[in-house]
């Protein structure tokens, strides 16, 4: 991960920069820097697939220090649907996992939010929340319809 983006992340970057941050330290096995991403709150909440709840820095941290052991996590976030607010960033991606194996790159898919908050600190995850999903059908949409 770049110096520059990861400070611009924790002070004045917005929450597209955090989440860069966050994925940056996923693929760098970078546990300091995936914990700099996140708020600095009790009620913190992570979920991976098929995971329970972890609440709180302690858990998640806990959690992605175990994953880190088996090496770093190429995750890469696409087809970002987004919801901003004066001081709130809903994110949800279609992240493409690649997993090296003997049969050479295999890709998973899964479906994450993430939920952003603006803090005296910048911009910070309080929430990640991810579920399998399937290359196949990785997204519905519908044309919506006019409510007013």
């Amino acid at each position: 991960m770049s110096k520059p983006r990861y400070r611009a992340a924790q002070s004045a970057g917005s929450a597209d920069d955090v989440e860069a941050a966050f994925y940056e330290a996923l693929q760098a096995g970078d546990i300091d820097q995936l914990m700099a991403c996140w708020a600095d709150e009790d009620d913190i909440v992570c979920v991976h697939p098929g995971g329970p709840r972890l609440v709180g820095a302690a858990a998640i941290r806990q959690a992605f220090e175990a994953m880190f052991a088996a090496g770093s996590i190429r995750a890469y976030p696409e087809r970002l649907r987004r919801l901003d607010a004066l001081g709130a960033a809903v994110h949800n991606v279609l992240e493409r996992i690649e997993l090296v194996t003997a049969e050479g790159t295999q890709r998973a898919w899964v479906v994450a939010t993430n939920v952003y908050l603006k803090t005296a600190q910048g911009w910070r995850l309080a929430a990640h929340h991810a579920s399998p999903g399937r290359a196949e059908v990785a997204e519905v949409t519908q044309p919506g319809q006019l409510l007013h």
